[in-house]
């Protein structure tokens, strides 16, 4: 026969255990994003799904934009970069056409000329510059990555130089006439030579990694 003690513990340790479900529960609710939340994973499902889209709507723009530029080149990894030379030489002009009072489109040409530069040169030191060397154009390679440090020290003085400052426009003009002189080089000397020593599969291959590098850059 169960005493009055034993009535008693057999509550309290019923009471017991049922708070105990109550504060598990409360948990899982909260924190525990497990099968038994159903109310999670709609809502991860969700996140993952938009995280997806984005990432799937950058690469389309990236591979858009690659596509196009190297469209209007004719496929050509030589004529997508003089027309890289060609289009950045445009805007340096447009900044050479600035008046010292006009130091917010300065700026904002100065990150143009920036961004244009960057890819084009990641383009060629990841792939033309080694296929270069890979062919024994060695000496070649090395002088035009090397002019690519240049080129950054002039980024760096124009983006800190103060844009009214009466040394801004002939910064600007030595500089574009580093990137004339660069180009012209690649153009009419190197790109021309190492083109012509390879073969059609060879160039399309170039031409391929090129684009997947400026895609990155893009």
């Amino acid at each position: 026969m169960a005493t009055r003690n034993d009535t008693r513990d057999r509550t309290r340790s019923t009471g017991k255990k049922s708070d105990n479900r109550r504060r598990s529960s409360n948990e899982r609710s909260a924190f525990n994003f497990g099968d038994n939340d159903s109310g999670a994973l709609p809502l991860l499902g969700a996140l993952a799904a938009g995280a997806a889209i984005g990432i799937g709507a950058n690469w389309a723009r990236k591979f858009l934009q690659q596509t196009s530029e190297s469209m209007m080149a004719g496929n050509e990894w030589d004529s997508i970069l003089a027309l890289e030379h060609k289009a950045t030489l445009a805007k340096f002009d447009l900044l050479l056409a600035t008046e010292d009072s006009d130091t917010g489109k300065r700026a904002s040409l100065v990150k143009t000329i920036h961004y244009a530069l960057n890819k084009h040169a990641h383009q060629e030191e990841q792939v033309v510059y080694p296929a270069l060397r890979q062919a024994n154009e060695t000496v070649d390679a090395d002088h035009l990555e090397h002019e690519h440090g240049y080129v950054k020290t002039y980024l760096y003085r124009l983006e800190n130089m103060e844009k009214d400052s009466p040394e801004f426009l002939p910064t600007v003009r030595e500089f574009r006439n580093l990137i004339e002189e660069h180009a012209r080089m690649e153009e009419e000397q190197v790109y021309p030579r190492f083109k012509n020593s390879l073969s059609e599969e060879q160039n399309a291959k170039i031409t391929s990694l090129m684009n997947k590098e400026g895609m990155k850059m893009n």
